[in-house]
């Protein structure tokens, strides 16, 4: 445990540093070097790109095991901290999803709060159970796993709130408490709403960011001027390098 124990802690570490840490969003050993090669020092797996590269769904749709030979395929490839995307757990305990994720070699974990198997959203209080529950399992490891609590609250998808920015702000502080090294709220939509999140939050919060055109937030200037501790890419790295193969391929099978 002691090499995951380092790595665990450069990730923390990289979060507190001061400046925006961008972590790229990867989905194979080829996009995860690509990327340390262009000198990341850090990079996260998505879970909608790694099923994508697989054949296979997003939500859940690939089993445990799947997402897991795909996350270790990565880790063995590159020799950076490495987060993974795990969705909503996969329907496993605590105790052993954080032995199978550092089994896998990531130091890091995204956990939403959307249960795929039951198509419903977690209430506060369970998601906050199952993220205090991840990190005391990680702690008794002696590996600081850096626990990215992710709420869909803005989403809408399974559950609609009258004021998605309050509930997105009463979800992450319960996570926080509960042990939460740093706090999602996906599709936060602009940005006055990422700033409301990082005045009543505590700790990092990461922001979802298209890697040509921004995020709904601004540019990475804007997100580094507001303060943003973290940008990740979701999807939206591969689908602009599916465009581009697009471009580069089409004049010579037209």
């Amino acid at each position: 445990m002691a090499d995951l124990a380092t790595r665990a802690q450069q990730l923390l570490d990289l979060h507190h540093s001061g400046t925006t840490l961008v972590l790229p969003t990867v989905w194979d050993a080829w996009s995860a070097g690509a990327i340390v090669a262009a000198g990341s020092p850090a990079l996260t797996i998505g879970s909608h790109p790694l099923a994508d590269s697989r054949g296979q769904g997003d939500n859940e749709a690939m089993s445990l095991d799947d997402a897991l030979d795909g996350i270790r395929r990565i880790t063995a490839a590159v020799d950076v901290p490495v987060s993974a995307d795990m969705e909503s757990g996969y329907d496993t305990a605590p105790a052993e999803l954080v032995e199978r994720i550092l089994d896998a070699g990531a130091v890091g974990i995204n956990i939403e709060d959307t249960v795929h198997s039951e198509k419903r959203l977690r209430s506060a209080a369970e998601h906050a159970d199952y993220i205090g529950a991840l990190r005391s399992a990680a702690d008794a490891t002696g590996v600081p796993l850096v626990v990215n609590a992710r709420t869909d609250a803005f989403l809408g998808r399974t559950e609609v709130f009258d004021d998605p920015l309050a509930e997105a702000i009463r979800r992450l502080r319960a996570c926080e408490e509960a042990g939460a090294r740093c706090v999602y709220p996906v599709k936060a939509p602009d940005a006055t709403a990422v700033r409301t999140l990082l005045d009543e939050l505590m700790g990092p919060v990461n922001v979802i960011a298209h890697p040509v055109n921004g995020s709904a937030a601004g540019s990475l200037d804007d997100l580094r001027a507001m303060g943003v501790h973290r940008v990740s890419f979701g999807p939206f790295l591969q689908m602009t390098l599916t465009e581009s193969i697009t471009e580069l391929v089409t004049p010579w099978i037209s």
